[in-house]
């Protein structure tokens, strides 16, 4: 008898725990044949009232009343997956970027999103930070969550797939890949023939990153301009983006590098409007008025250049245009399945956006 209360607490706990149980359970899902058996209705029909096709306004009102009232009843969920592999097609994308931030990505992803739903395409974003193990990691996600196809944004592409892979701001020359590339020596030209009719001779240079897509090309684009302008550009005149920091800070640190070594420049080239907006802070820091002292020019002309003060002039690179190529050669590929019939580069054109960061130079 002593034990008596011990059985009792254990045997209200087990009927608890069994209780829990139940309600946690997943109930069994019903599909479309039994949803057409419980209302003595062909599982054609009830296929055609449930997924609103064109003929499914043959059908009686009162029939689709029913069909819908019976699939909340019996909470019938569509099998999207078993579909989409029975069609071989699910209208999903997968998206590469490096990081989610705002400026560079976001503005091309702006384009590749309004591409997408205009064409009744869903689509995954996932973040790499230029981790090569996450991009293989992410790769492999996508082929098995069956996307249809893949966006790369600043992301190498040094293997092939047999996806169809459509890459921006892409430079490999991987098979298969079809990338929508900018075309960086006109986009150098501009920089620093804007600066030389100001001008400028002394003009001190901010790289990307090492593992930037961008970073050779345009760097390589600026010193053949320069060069065909008759302005050197010292090696004391250029600092480089360090670190996955997508904000200004590198580019402060970058400038104020440029100042530690007594850089003597009139006229300072970003890499990208990031940079540049950390890199005029660094130069308001040391008493350097922009653009009086030194005229500063970025790169992509994100949203905020605008409105920075002073607003930044820069390479106008057509990004939100770019994501919307690169989503229309995707699924142009995706529909047609055929790669040799795409071209390996697709190249838009830059532009110079004059604002107030840049001036003719003092005497």
């Amino acid at each position: 008898m002593r034990h008596l209360p011990q059985r009792r607490a254990m045997m209200m706990k087990k009927d608890k725990s069994n209780e829990f149980s139940k309600v946690m359970t997943k109930p069994k899902a019903v599909s479309l044949k039994e949803l057409a058996a419980s209302l003595k209705l062909s599982p054609t029909t009830v296929s055609l009232v449930l997924n609103a096709a064109p003929t499914a306004g043959s059908i009686p009102v009162g029939t689709q009343d029913r069909i819908f009232e019976a699939a909340r009843n019996l909470k019938y969920r569509p099998n999207h997956i078993a579909r989409s592999l029975r069609a071989q097609r699910t209208h999903t994308i997968g998206v590469l970027i490096p990081e989610m931030s705002e400026g560079y990505s976001a503005t091309v992803l702006s384009g590749v999103e309004e591409k997408l739903l205009e064409e009744g395409y869903f689509y995954f974003v996932v973040s790499h930070w230029h981790r090569e193990e996450l991009i293989e990691h992410h790769s492999r996600f996508f082929v098995e969550r069956c996307v249809e196809g893949i966006l790369a944004v600043d992301t190498p592409q040094h293997h092939q797939t047999f996806l169809p892979v459509v890459s921006i701001s892409g430079h490999d020359e991987t098979k298969g890949v079809t990338n929508i590339v900018l075309n960086h020596e006109q986009a150098g030209l501009l920089a620093v023939e804007h600066l030389v009719k100001l001008g400028h001779k002394k003009i001190a240079v901010i790289k990307g990153q090492s593992f930037s897509s961008d970073t050779e090309a345009r760097w390589n684009a600026i010193r053949t301009a320069a060069a065909r302008c008759s302005i050197p550009i010292k090696e004391t005149l250029v600092a480089q983006l360090v670190g996955t920091n997508p904000t200004p800070e590198p580019g402060y640190v970058a400038a104020k590098e440029l100042l530690a070594a007594k850089a003597d420049f009139t006229a300072l080239l970003a890499f990208n409007d990031i940079s540049a907006i950390g890199a005029i802070r660094a130069l308001n820091e040391s008493g350097r008025r922009v653009p009086e002292d030194v005229s500063v020019i970025g790169f992509d002309d994100i949203y905020a250049a605008e409105f920075h003060n002073p607003s930044l002039t820069t390479i106008r690179q057509p990004l939100k245009e770019m994501g919307c190529l690169g989503a229309e050669y995707l699924l142009k590929r995706i529909r047609e399945n055929n790669d040799d019939d795409f071209p390996a580069d697709v190249t838009v054109e830059p532009e110079l956006v004059i604002r107030q960061s840049t001036a003719e130079v003092k005497n």
